[in-house]
């Protein structure tokens, strides 16, 4: 009796304790915290999402108002439309008209009696097409909890600009930013620099004429 005391004892002390059957059931592989079915389950609800809701206008329109830099006839104020199509999410194609009115000279405003140009010739109208590139789009925030769409672009185009008696062949570059207030109304800042040449003083020069707007856009 006593030597079968010791052999279970040192049975025990070499493959460890004797468990019950299911004990070692409970063990088995079939139990691995991998395959354990979850405490929690999730209830996702999807979204239904309505996808004729999204807007698929490519036009906008509108108005503009702002200040012309007629180089050495100052500056007066400028008003015209634009019309813009965008082709693809980065690149547009821009038209605009507008019109505004030369001032006198330096020469002609202390002479005081000489007058290089007749008010006709005086008025300034022109209209150009330009390629517009969206060079940083992305989001305006106000606030922690309003966001709009907004980009930063890049306009180049030609056009005609009708000055001091006579058209003139016009090309233009300019740097917008365009501020999408609503899904149907945006809003635009742009300066642009209409360059053409002139013979106004006797000899040919190049003429640059810088302008500031702002444009209020609709899309449709």
């Amino acid at each position: 009796m006593e030597n079968r005391l010791r052999l279970f004892l040192l049975s025990a002390a070499l493959f460890g304790p004797i468990a019950p059957p299911g004990v070692v059931l409970a063990q088995s592989p079939t139990q691995l915290p991998g395959e354990e079915e979850p405490l929690f389950q999730p209830q996702v609800e999807r979204r239904t999402v309505d996808i004729s809701a999204l807007d698929t206008e490519n036009f906008e329109i509108g108005p503009f108002l702002g200040f012309l830099s007629i180089e050495d006839f100052g500056v007066n104020s400028v008003a015209g439309a634009r019309l813009s199509y965008h082709i693809t999410e980065d690149f547009f194609v821009d038209a605009s008209l507008g019109v505004s009115k030369a001032d006198k000279t330096s020469y002609e405003l202390l002479s005081g009696a000489a007058q290089l140009l007749t008010d006709a010739q005086r008025d300034y109208t022109y209209y150009n097409v330009s390629l517009g590139y969206n060079l940083f789009a992305g989001e305006s925030f106000f606030g922690a909890r309003r966001a709009f769409n907004s980009a930063l672009y890049l306009l180049g185009g030609i056009g005609s600009t009708e000055f001091g008696g006579g058209d003139r062949f016009t090309a233009s570059v300019g740097l917008g930013y365009r501020f999408i207030a609503t899904d149907w109304l945006a809003i635009h800042v742009m300066m642009r620099d209409h360059i053409f040449q002139h013979d106004l003083f006797g000899v040919d020069k190049t003429s640059h004429n810088f302008e500031v707007q702002s444009a209020i856009m609709f899309f449709f």
